[in-house]
């Protein structure tokens, strides 16, 4: 499925690939068409109104996600804390859900009032500090867009974080610390064979105000009554926790207390709900729990291999990461010498992502009108290429190949090249145009970067390696 206001490059491939069923191209509105919550890049939140009514037969991602849920059966039980008018829920109520759903996750204080009032507000917050005066009957002490994590609920008034783990503030100015999530001790082989229980816990490391002046753990009701703080809880509160674990309250912690009392009691008493451990110099859990050097599944130098392989085939997330066998493959076909150029991808500064919608603009079309690969002037004239030619670059896998200008240029050295990410609508040398919507086509098409990239998988989050290959440049 794809939703964009844009028709994709993947959008084209399938329809190069004779794809009939399965696919489905939705129109989705933008963000000017559309009411509701954005975060920014520095986690504060705002808040957008409508501009202008969704043109043609494009939707709000909300009602699409509406409509979807209905056809499938479970929009009832999806929706039954969300108001849904003329098939579009309610953007507000999509927010206040978020809030109740989101208490381990510090998205719960930015409520839709709180945010709107930042907007109507704007011009009373500092530009530097981000924060608006602590005076202010609206949004006092606030900083702008309640950045995460901003919590407990509205109601408590957290002001959101701008830094994260500042010990140098209140935990009710935008403190914090770090979040002891690996527990609270590890065992730890010694030298001579022996082991030894480690705190994970901060030592005598706290935000400014704790009143507890050390480490600690997650906060629980079990750990409010040992600290005497329980007394702090309301009677709707303990009720809360009370239904959320009958057998056994004194295990509900502040993640799960949906009333959000443990969070307020630990905030007051100058806490963070989440308990305040060590950072963490040996990452164990991590494949490398020290970084240690590896080679790339794809490299130009195979003599490294022996010595910094790639990590053991495994299984991750549950899919298979087969990097090794790939790695080891690729030296024993002698990849390196049929591909000896080190590809790398990047930005350019006229396009955004994809490049679908920038690629659009006329204006920014003009700019950078051909797809293109660096290639330095000692590796073209080995290669007969000149200046503004046309290329082939094929890249180690799949007998990928891409059709593009050459840039003959010393920004990039001997043995490197690289091309930009941003282009879509041919393969293979093939001008897929006619596969767009009439009239949705892109301004600006060439080949994808992606076509060329190769095999690679980040063992601890999954990301696919789409930055790093070998490659090699022939004239068209």
């Amino acid at each position: 499925m794809i939703a964009d206001p844009h028709p994709t490059t993947w959008a084209s491939l399938a329809v190069e690939a004779g794809r009939k069923d399965g696919v489905y191209i939705l129109p989705v509105a933008t963000q000017f068409e559309c009411t509701g919550s954005r975060v920014a890049s520095n986690r504060s939140m705002q808040w957008g109104e409508q501009i202008v009514k969704p043109i043609f037969e494009s939707k709000d991602d909300l009602e699409i996600i509406y409509l979807l849920a209905k056809k499938f059966g479970f929009a009832d039980k999806m929706f039954k804390n969300i108001k849904v008018e003329n098939n579009l829920p309610v953007a507000e109520d999509v927010l206040r859900e978020i809030n109740r759903g989101s208490w381990s996750t510090g998205y719960c204080g930015q409520s839709p009032e709180r945010i709107k009032a930042h907007m109507k507000n704007q011009h009373k917050f500092d530009l530097v500090t981000m924060r608006a005066p602590k005076d202010d009957p609206e949004v006092g002490g606030d900083y702008y867009g309640l950045p995460w994590p901003c919590w407990g609920s509205p109601e408590v008034k957290h002001p959101g974080s701008p830094l994260l783990y500042n010990n140098n503030l209140h935990v009710m100015d935008g403190g914090g610390a770090f979040r002891p999530r690996f527990g609270i001790e590890r065992e730890e082989k010694l030298p001579d064979g022996t082991t030894r229980k480690v705190s994970l816990l901060a030592d005598k490391s706290f935000s400014k105000g704790s009143e507890i002046e050390d480490g600690y753990p997650e906060f629980t009701l079990a750990s409010l009554k040992k600290l005497g703080w329980d007394t702090d809880l309301t009677e709707a509160e303990m009720a809360t926790i009370q239904r959320v674990n009958p057998a056994n309250p004194d295990a509900v912690s502040w993640a799960l207390d949906l009333s959000g009392g443990i969070q307020r009691v630990a905030l007051k008493h100058g806490c963070v709900p989440f308990g305040n451990g060590k950072a963490r110099m040996n990452a164990f859990g991590l494949p490398d729990p020290i970084p240690v050097h590896r080679e790339p599944i794809y490299t130009p130098r195979v003599d490294l291999v022996e010595k910094y392989p790639t990590l053991p085939d495994a299984k991750q997330f549950r899919l298979p990461n087969i990097g090794f066998s790939v790695q080891k493959a690729a030296v024993e076909k002698g990849i390196a010498k049929q591909f000896p150029l080190i590809l790398s991808s990047g930005r350019l500064v006229e396009y955004e992502g994809g490049g679908e919608e920038t690629r659009t603009n006329p204006w920014l079309a003009e700019l950078q009108q051909d797809m293109f690969i660096e290639i330095s002037p000692a590796d073209a004239a080995d290669r007969g290429i000149k200046d503004g030619g046309w290329v082939w670059v094929s890249g180690a896998e799949n007998n990928s190949r891409a059709r593009m200008k050459a840039l003959v240029t010393e920004r990039v050295g001997k043995g490197v090249a690289w091309m930009p990410f941003h282009f879509g609508g041919w393969l293979g040398g093939a001008d897929l145009r006619k596969n767009y919507p009439a009239g949705t086509d892109p301004i600006v098409l060439g080949e994808s970067a992606n076509t060329i990239t190769s095999y690679g998988y980040d063992p601890a989050t999954g990301m696919q390696e789409p930055k790093v290959t070998l490659c090699q440049i022939v004239a068209a």
